[in-house]
């Protein structure tokens, strides 16, 4: 689900429709709060492209990106994976 390049954890996401990305989208704004550590991410309609780095380490991938992509991919698999 995640691919590391130019110092970013990197993953594209479809979705079946807009509501159901921006759903997923929802779920992820909580833990990425509770975590304190956001990611850098844009959707059209029912994709969604995320990027995760940390900028107070250099702009480059921390453990902090790995834990929150886990997260992420928890979310994804349990509610969204087709």
């Amino acid at each position: 689900m995640w691919q590391e390049e130019d110092n970013k954890l990197k993953s594209s996401l479809t979705f079946k429709d807009f509501e159901e990305a921006m759903a997923f989208m929802n779920e992820v704004a909580a833990v990425a709060a509770e975590m304190d550590h956001h990611p850098w991410w844009s959707n059209v309609y029912n994709k969604v492209d995320i990027e995760l780095y940390t900028h107070d380490a250099g702009n480059t991938v921390t453990i902090r990106d790995h834990r929150l992509a886990k997260r992420i991919e928890e979310i994804y698999r349990k509610s969204y994976e087709s």
